[in-house]
Parts: C-alpha cells; sequence; structure tokens
C-alpha cells in the first residue's frame, strides 16, 4: 500500500506532536527549582521565593505582634530586618517544621549590646502551631507570632521543599 505523500506529512506531524507533548509533560513533572534566595517585605506581608533572579513562589505572611518597626531587642515581638540565611531546618517544632534565620548578625548584637539589651533570637519562618492547621489561611489576617514569619502548613510544606540551607534571606521594611 502506498500511502499518498499528504497523508505521511501529516502522520509525521502528529507523531512529532505527541512526541513533543509527552517530553513537555516530563519537563514540567521534574522537581521544582530550589530557592536560591528569599525576600520578605514587611510592610506588605509578602515573602517571595527566588531562582537565578526569578520569583518562582509567593507567599502571604504573618509576622511580628510588636508591629512593623524592626526588632530592636529580645521580647520586643517584632520581626528582624536585613541579611540573614537559613541556618537549620526543624522538623520538630512547636509549629508545623521552622526554617531557622540566622538572626541576630553581629551588626543586630553590637546594635543592642549599645543599648544594654539581649538582640533576642529563635526567628524562623515556620507553619502553624501544631494542632492548629485548622486556620490556614485565615492566620494571615493579623500579626500574630513572636518575631517569626508564618504562613500555612501546606505553604510550609512547598518551602521545605524548595529552601535549601544556606539560603540568602533579606527582611526589608
Amino acid at each position: 500500500m502506498h500511502w499518498p505523500e499528504r497523508a505521511t506529512k501529516r502522520l509525521a506531524n502528529l507523531g512529532l506532536t505527541v512526541l513533543l507533548g509527552a517530553l513537555g509533560a516530563r519537563a514540567s513533572d521534574a522537581a521544582p527549582q530550589k530557592a536560591d534566595s528569599i525576600l520578605i517585605l514587611k510592610k506588605d506581608h509578602v515573602m517571595e521565593l527566588f531562582s537565578r533572579g526569578e520569583v518562582i513562589r509567593t507567599y502571604k505572611i504573618a509576622l511580628g505582634r510588636g508591629g512593623l518597626e524592626p526588632k530592636q531587642r529580645e521580647g520586643d515581638d517584632r520581626t528582624p530586618e536585613g541579611h540573614y540565611t537559613i541556618d537549620s531546618r526543624n522538623s520538630a517544632s512547636r509549629f508545623y517544621k521552622a526554617l531557622h534565620i540566622s538572626y541576630p548578625s553581629a551588626e543586630d548584637r553590637k546594635r543592642a549590646a549599645k543599648q544594654g539589651m539581649a538582640p533576642g533570637g529563635a526567628i524562623m519562618i515556620h507553619g502553624l502551631p501544631n494542632g492548629m492547621a485548622w486556620l490556614g489561611a485565615t492566620q494571615r489576617l493579623y500579626d500574630w507570632t513572636a518575631g517569626c514569619v508564618a504562613v500555612t502548613d501546606s505553604e510550609m510544606d512547598e518551602m521545605w521543599n524548595l529552601v535549601p540551607l544556606g539560603t540568602p534571606v533579606e527582611i526589608r521594611p
């Protein structure tokens, strides 16, 4: 049987389309890019994860209940501002998973010492308090943490897989 040239071309194009579609599906099924930096915009209550200069995820967040001013001392319930890194992970936190931010920096310690105060610490990006996952996105309606950055538990699961140790974190006003 001899196929007309037109039918052969159509069949070849169909095969190519199916092949490219399958390759595209595999590419989209691949593991997501890891974040190589995090930007937190306090005033906007937004956290962005970046990979190679491109935003790969955006989250609405809750912050410290002490207001939007920068953290000054231990116990002020404010979220710090500056440049830090993710320096540890805690899957057994009293919150649903936590990524520790390297606050206080040398500059933060120096400023607090000048004021005769301790700078505080234990600043994390974390999920909801254990057993409170049902709050979901409503947790963002007001700032409730002791200076940390809070997301939902499902968002924390996503971040847990995207954010490696050593990831730089910039926290802006």
